[in-house]
């Protein structure tokens, strides 16, 4: 069994405490012990990484809400457009480049064709091609005129990254045939959204009945739910119906806050700010300063700030990362988000943190093994040549990444003989 022995480390452990100079050990794919810098640990049999006593080893990070098989996409129709095989290569090519940047885990927030998260998740699992862990996800379950439904009368075969259906019935029997072909996930669209301007955010375009028939489905087959939805009604249904993690809730009222607040100790709100945040500042010249006013992007965030605020207070557990893989939100930017939290939403530097590490192996459904550095844990981890407190900015630049570890293997390693603080 490999030994991996991580010395002269500023250890960030992810759990909410301030970074202590310290040992790791890892064995096979765990940490086997975890001390300060009072102690030390048996160096016989192990591979010793010196960090110089600055290099910080954390947890990887995890990221809620992945598209890895969209290619930094302009439109929802451009999606639609590319074939099922080169839809799986820009999955593979985006697995590895999230393992580049430090991103380790996975919880997918909509694959662009029905089997596309499931190969990729598989191949992983196998050893055949590089990525995080990945929970696998289907296309968006849209209905008519939701979100992702590009057709019209005169077009009616565009297509997206959605599935329209319509009715209890109907939802029924897709969720069984998308679970029948082996995803984790079922995303619904329970909201509007920005861009769908007959159904905006603040609207509810799914009934009841049709996300309680999917639901009905899921926990059958013991699988899980995401939801898009960022109006107060679409997020109470999405509690009501055991929905694990919901995306944006940027319009929630305060009934949906009570019950969020009811439900923590299984409910994860993931609020994917970072395309909104960008666009609300012009969208880096993508929107004049009318569209921005008139698409409400400064409106959907600064409801994303209260809303997230009032998150906090109640102790509702937010997640980090999302909706990257559009033009405005490049993938590899991913942790950029952290950012957007203390920014836009008063979330401390290591609250952010969290909300892609401890709070996401929750999320993972791995509280007790994943996102942390403890002894047991398995051994995701990052050594970052400058500490990502007070800035997580740090983290987008991939050379300070000098070593990533997933499951106890490096997917980048320190070159040989060289000490961390000198990389």
């Amino acid at each position: 069994m490999a030994k991996t022995l991580f010395t002269g480390v500023q250890v960030l452990d992810c759990t909410g405490a301030d970074p202590f100079p310290g040992e790791v050990l890892v064995e096979g794919n765990r940490i086997t012990a975890v001390v300060d810098s009072s102690q030390s640990l048996s160096r016989e049999g192990a591979t010793v990484v010196d960090g110089g006593g600055t290099a910080v080893l954390m947890s990887g990070l995890i990221e809620s809400h992945s598209h890895l098989s969209i290619e930094n996409a302009g439109s929802l129709e451009e999606i639609g457009m590319i074939p099922p095989e080169e839809t799986t290569l820009i999955a593979m090519s985006n697995a590895k480049l999230y393992l580049d940047c430090g991103i380790t885990s996975c919880i997918s927030a909509a694959s662009a064709k029905p089997r596309t998260d499931v190969v990729i998740r598989n191949a992983i699992n196998e050893g055949r091609i590089p990525g995080p862990r990945l929970l696998a996800a289907t296309p968006w379950l849209t209905v008519t005129g939701g979100l992702g439904d590009m057709r019209t009368l005169h077009m009616p075969d565009v297509s997206s990254m959605a599935i329209m259906i319509d009715g209890p019935e109907n939802f029924r029997r897709v969720t069984r045939e998308l679970i029948r072909e082996g995803v984790d996930i079922v995303k619904l669209v329970i909201s509007g959204d920005t861009f769908v301007p007959h159904a905006p955010s603040h609207s509810t375009v799914m009934s009841e009945a049709e996300v309680a028939a999917v639901a009905e489905v899921v926990h059958a087959h013991g699988k899980r739910m995401s939801a898009h939805a960022r109006s107060a009604d679409s997020v109470k249904l999405a509690v009501k119906y055991g929905i694990k993690v919901i995306y944006h809730a940027n319009f929630a009222d305060e009934e949906a806050f009570d019950m969020l607040e009811e439900n923590k100790d299984w409910v994860f709100v993931s609020p994917n700010i970072g395309f909104t945040a960008i666009a609300a500042e012009g969208g880096r010249g993508a929107f004049t300063e009318q569209q921005v006013e008139e698409l409400g992007f400064k409106e959907e965030l600064a409801g994303a700030a209260r809303g997230l605020a009032e998150l906090k207070k109640r102790g509702v557990r937010i997640l980090g990362g999302g909706d990257y893989g559009f033009n405005l939100t490049p993938h590899g930017d991913n942790a950029r988000d952290l950012d957007h939290l203390i920014t836009h939403c008063g979330l401390t530097p290591m609250e952010s943190i969290l909300s892609m590490t401890k709070h996401g192996g929750a999320a993972m459904d791995l509280p007790d093994e994943l996102g942390q550095i403890k002894e047991g844990y398995l051994a995701d981890l990052l050594l970052v040549a400058k500490s990502p407190l007070p800035d997580p900015k740090v983290l987008l630049d991939r050379d300070n990444l000098l070593a990533v570890m997933k499951d106890g293997e490096y997917h980048k390693q320190l070159a040989k003989g060289i000490r961390a603080a000198n990389a």
